[in-house]
């Protein structure tokens, strides 16, 4: 039996993210990743063969994260109150992961994915097509329940967290208690009125 790796996939991308937290994806090599690790720079390559599939990872890893409470809050969008608790759930996602949340708020486009491998690409399709799944499925269900429109729907479930939130990660801050309390209240104005 081998002993358990000392330098493994998780503790690279943990790494990574703090990385991209402080610099940005530029700061994202493989060497600073490594050295952030407190791995030997050729043990990086042992988990990610180069920065492609680094960046490719460490997007695919903190999306799914996300999607993941995401999509289990919003599972059971049978009416406001769950519509309510997924759309904070974006918010308290963000407050407990703020570097995942930075790399949520840069956007795919900011880890290069036109040189992710093909592997790469098809497995986050994958997982943005369960996410639009499950918020096509609230938005057949919630408007019945709520009596507004789908597009109502998905300003409430996506577009106030993302904004709210947004306010605080681009410019490095944490969000606060008041941002959940601030899209509860407005997501819950929205779909009551």
């Amino acid at each position: 039996m081998g002993r358990p790796a000392t330098y493994t996939t998780d503790r690279f991308l943990d790494a990574a993210v703090r990385l991209f937290a402080e610099g940005g994806a530029r700061a994202v090599t493989m060497a600073a990743t490594a050295k952030a690790a407190g791995a030997p720079n050729g043990s990086i390559y042992h988990r990610f063969p180069d920065r492609a599939a680094l960046l490719a990872r460490l997007w695919q890893r903190t999306a799914r994260d996300f999607q993941d409470t995401f999509t289990a809050a919003l599972a059971d969008a049978a009416g406001v109150d769950a519509a309510v608790a997924a759309a904070t759930s974006v918010v308290h996602w963000c407050r407990e992961h703020p570097d995942g949340g930075r790399v949520l708020d840069a956007g795919m486009p900011a880890f290069s994915p036109e040189s992710w491998s093909a592997e790469a690409k098809e497995a986050v399709a994958k997982d943005e097509a369960a996410l639009r799944h499950a918020l096509k499925n609230a938005t057949r269900r919630l408007p019945s329940l709520t009596g507004c429109t789908d597009e109502e729907v998905v300003l409430a479930l996506v577009e106030i967290p993302r904004a709210v939130v947004h306010r605080y990660l681009a410019t490095g801050r944490t969000p606060p208690p008041k941002a959940v309390t601030l899209v509860e209240r407005t997501v819950r104005k929205l779909l009551s009125a």
